[in-house]
């Protein structure tokens, strides 16, 4: 039986994709971790099952699509929406990505960073991240205390910068207003 200290958080379900049970996945570690036949965890029913991947493809720089052994529908894939991705921790390292400038962190490792808006600055610090529905948000505490969310998606990250632990991002006019 897998234990929780065996595993961690590597990225989500999002949604189905077509009809034959493909999903798209938001993947935080080098996506050769699957095909090198290593198994995803997911919590079904407070279990940790094994699931392995017999495709999967690349979406976007940070989303794939994944068809998973044993899954053959739309309808058997949609009870995986939304469910977070953990992979075996003792299997992980050489698929981990490091350079965040290129790529992106786990989503733990974003706790403590800075977000900065090419055109509003420095707007806070990432004191969570909330992966508990489809579109997974950023909540930053700003510098007047106050709480901003920030949609997690790859199309508002410019780059990440390990050494100042900071995320460049480009959002939409507006977007900050809504908070």
């Amino acid at each position: 039986m897998i234990t929780e200290e065996e595993i961690t958080s590597v990225g989500k379900l999002l949604k189905t994709h077509a009809l034959k049970g493909e999903m798209n996945m938001m993947l935080d570690i080098d996506p050769g971790y699957l095909e090198d036949g290593n198994p995803v965890i997911l919590d079904i029913d407070g279990i940790y099952v094994p699931f392995y991947a017999e495709s999967i493809r690349t979406k976007g720089s940070f989303s794939y699509l994944v068809k998973f052994e044993g899954i053959e529908s739309e309808i058997e894939a949609k009870k995986l929406v939304n469910k977070t991705v953990y992979a075996l921790r003792e299997r992980l390292k050489e698929f981990m990505l490091d350079n965040y400038d290129e790529e992106y962190a786990l989503y733990d490792d974003l706790i403590g960073w800075t977000i900065e808006d090419a055109d509003a600055g420095v707007i806070g610090k990432v004191v969570e991240i909330d992966t508990n529905t489809e579109n997974e948000l950023f909540i930053v505490e700003a510098p007047d205390g106050k709480t901003v969310y920030i949609p997690l998606t790859e199309d508002f990250i410019e780059k990440m910068d390990e050494d100042t632990k900071t995320v460049y991002m480009r959002l939409p006019d507006g977007l900050l207003d809504l908070n």
